[in-house]
């Protein structure tokens, strides 16, 4: 594709995460693109979001969208189960693919579409492990055998703090011993995200897939400065539960947490073993008030580094009252605007959602490998399975 040609984009989605991409790219500079198509679940909310976003054709069939020949780069932001196979048929039809965190997940694709709830969260770890990793590594591979990028939706490898914190470490020259990251807020509302069969795993697959895959990129590119070979996990162990499941937490009145968590987990916390000894510690979860923490943490042989894509001190704001800052947004999940606060100035920024869309747009004009590709997808889910076998099983696991 030549670098003075329109970019496409045919977004599947019409969700918050759509929402988010929209605004992203339409701030890519550089390269001509825009977003010339959607398709949704149903032609109300495509068309909705086109009408809100100036996206010239909406449809209720993706593969509508797949045929249209302006169409270079399709943006997934659709569930977990429809991963692999909408990205298989847009690979097949000429397209590259933009998948959002996790590559894939285990909600029981390989039992049958009538299958009972219990029996998907009840199925066997290492089944889980064995299903996922092969649906994460066919995306990788319809992409390669189509000659289209695979382009996994990771913002916190593109976050400002981390992009500067890389080059940081590389130039200390020093070795990174361990790294302690993680996401948390208060709980996600989507009934969906309460039950296995629809997200596969709870807080650790939803949440801690961030920072897991901020890690092995870490180490891959420290590795890769040092010697030339990247680092790699090797083992994991972790516990995962349902902290709203404490009984003195269930006669409480509030409701400050989101509660009623059918088969996941809303706590999780794994422990990382690299292959050069190295430790990292990730913790995820949906009982935190406050609003959205992103954290990372990074400890070396000769210096330390401490990444707070969210919250940010860049403003603090008092207010007596959350009447006084009326319907300003303030930050991701942060349920009062009273009190002392931290509205953040370009969440998209700090996040690395715009740094991404920018660096997957040239990737397409460019056919070449973006910064998040997809085989970090893969590793990404290999240690979250991994963990969920070792949370199950109460024992440490190897990671092939």
């Amino acid at each position: 594709m030549s670098n003075n040609k329109e970019v496409g984009i045919g977004m599947i989605g019409a969700g918050f995460l759509a929402k988010t991409r929209a605004r992203c790219y339409a701030q890519v500079s550089g390269v001509p693109s825009r977003i010339v198509a959607v398709a949704a679940r149903t032609e109300e909310n495509a068309a909705g979001y086109a009408s809100r976003h100036g996206v010239p054709k909406w449809f209720s069939d993706y593969e509508e969208l797949l045929s249209l020949p302006e169409v270079d780069v399709v943006d997934l932001c659709v569930p977990n189960v429809l991963h692999r196979s909408m990205t298989e048929a847009a690979a097949a039809a000429g397209k590259h693919v933009v998948c959002t965190k996790p590559l894939t997940a285990y909600v029981g694709q390989d039992l049958g579409e009538d299958v009972a709830e219990e029996a998907v969260s009840g199925q066997d770890a290492s089944r889980m492990l064995e299903v996922a990793t092969a649906d994460a590594q066919a995306m990788v591979d319809a992409c390669e055998s189509h000659d289209v990028q695979l382009m996994y939706g990771e913002n916190w490898i593109y976050a400002p703090s981390l992009t500067k914190a890389v080059p940081l470490i590389k130039a200390s020259g020093g070795t990174i011993l361990e790294m302690r990251g993680g996401e948390c807020h208060n709980g996600s509302h989507s009934p969906f995200s309460k039950r296995w069969k629809f997200t596969g795993g709870g807080a650790l697959l939803r949440m801690g897939s961030h920072p897991i895959g901020a890690m092995l990129y870490i180490k891959q590119q420290e590795g890769l400065a040092r010697d030339g070979v990247a680092i790699r996990p090797v083992a994991v162990s972790a516990e995962v539960g349902d902290l709203t499941a404490i009984e003195s937490v269930k006669r409480e009145k509030t409701g400050w947490m989101v509660r009623d968590w059918v088969d996941v987990e809303n706590w999780g916390t794994a422990i990382l073993t690299f292959s050069d000894g190295s430790r990292a510690v990730v913790n995820a979860s949906d009982t935190v008030l406050g609003g959205m923490e992103s954290r990372l943490e990074i400890y070396m042989s000769n210096s330390h580094l401490k990444l707070n894509m969210s919250p940010n001190n860049l403003l603090q704001a008092y207010a007596p009252d959350d009447k006084v800052f009326g319907d300003e947004y303030i930050m991701e999940k942060v349920s009062t605007s009273a009190g002392w606060t931290t509205p953040i100035p370009g969440e998209d920024w700090t996040s690395g959602h715009l740094a991404m869309c920018q660096d997957f747009i040239e990737a397409a004009a460019e056919n070449r490998p973006a910064r998040s590709e997809g085989q970090l997808g893969v590793d990404v889910i290999k240690v979250i399975y991994s963990a969920y076998i070792a949370a199950f099983e109460g024992r440490r696991v190897t990671i092939d």
